[in-house]
């Protein structure tokens, strides 16, 4: 399984706090969970590291979403198999958010969770003096992408870490393919496509329903909804558009302004049954934000597929 908490990250950000030198008791890493609501958010925590601090405090409203958390950190801290040994602090009233900036327990605060506010989250985060640690999508709107440009200005002027929880770039499948087409002999050339016929082509399958460390994973109702979680074309397609670069521009930073052009892009629904709602979410209800995708079939109709046919350095992928 992946280490989500990237030895990358630890060591830039042992690299950042030397402006605020831990105490012999402190590590250098302290994590901070806001507002938890996706399985990443625990899966940072399925190992222990010898940097990260073993408690960790946690910010969030009270209900099902942290309750979901705080069962999967003592799943792992209950396995048989490498138990690890987190400590959760946890406070859950209304004002979670601003209790957090006041309070500063840590250095790193861990973003994942419903998508609507996470973006202004980062920036608020930074803007107190955190690093940030957020899965992907960072942003699923043209407004929250503007605040998400300036969460990099932010992070920058303060000498901050904002960094994303992009796993596949550590997969050795993926390692191995990247490395396979640095090689011509083995690979040849990149050559450029057409739009019909893309040099690159990259697809992935992600399901609803899914096994998560031993267990059925169970997923937030708000997850179905568009406007909180996001369309899959700006949620789980970040993977396969930053593998796409980073396989075949390594070490090359690219410019969306200049060096991306997007000549078209679709998305369609998958249908979701009451019965696999139910399953899904252990919910019976289907609550109100979802009742306006529902079909004549009352099956929930989730905008959740998604293609883009784009040139990226006048590749087409």
């Amino acid at each position: 399984m992946k280490r989500i908490l990237s030895n990358a990250f630890i060591l830039s950000l042992i690299l950042t706090s030397c402006n605020n030198q831990p105490t012999m008791e402190e590590k250098p890493v302290r994590l901070v969970t806001l507002d938890p609501g996706h399985f990443h958010a625990a899966l940072v925590q399925k190992t222990m590291y010898n940097e990260v601090d073993s408690t960790v405090h946690v910010y969030a409203p009270a209900g099902s979403d942290v309750q979901l958390h705080l069962d999967r950190i003592k799943a792992f801290n209950t396995r048989a198999d490498s138990p690890t040994h987190w400590k959760e602090e946890v406070y859950t009233g209304s004002d979670f958010f601003e209790k957090m900036i006041a309070e500063k327990k840590g250095n790193v605060v861990v973003l994942a969770g419903n998508n609507q506010k996470k973006t202004e989250y980062i920036f608020k985060s930074l803007e107190a003096g955190f690093n940030v640690l957020a899965d992907k999508p960072m942003v699923i709107n043209k407004a929250g992408f503007e605040t998400l440009k300036k969460a990099f200005d932010k992070a920058s002027e303060k000498n901050l870490l904002l960094y994303d929880i992009m796993t596949e770039r550590f997969e050795i499948t993926t390692i191995l393919q990247r490395e396979l087409s640095m090689m011509p002999e083995v690979f040849g050339t990149l050559q450029q496509g057409t739009p019909e016929d893309p040099a690159v082509v990259v697809e992935g399958v992600h399901f609803f329903y899914k096994y998560i460390s031993g267990s059925v994973l169970t997923r937030p109702a708000w997850f179905l909804d568009i406007s909180q979680q996001g369309e899959g074309i700006v949620d789980v397609m970040t993977h396969l558009v930053d593998l796409v670069q980073w396989e075949c521009f390594p070490g090359v930073a690219i410019n969306y302004q200049q060096d991306i052009k997007v000549n078209k892009a679709r998305s369609w629904p998958t249908a979701i049954t009451k019965d696999q709602f139910t399953e899904l979410t252990n919910t019976a209800t289907i609550p109100g934000y979802l009742q306006k995708n529902i079909d004549a079939d009352k099956n929930i109709k989730v905008l959740c597929n998604g293609e883009i046919n784009y040139t990226i350095k006048g590749i087409h992928a």
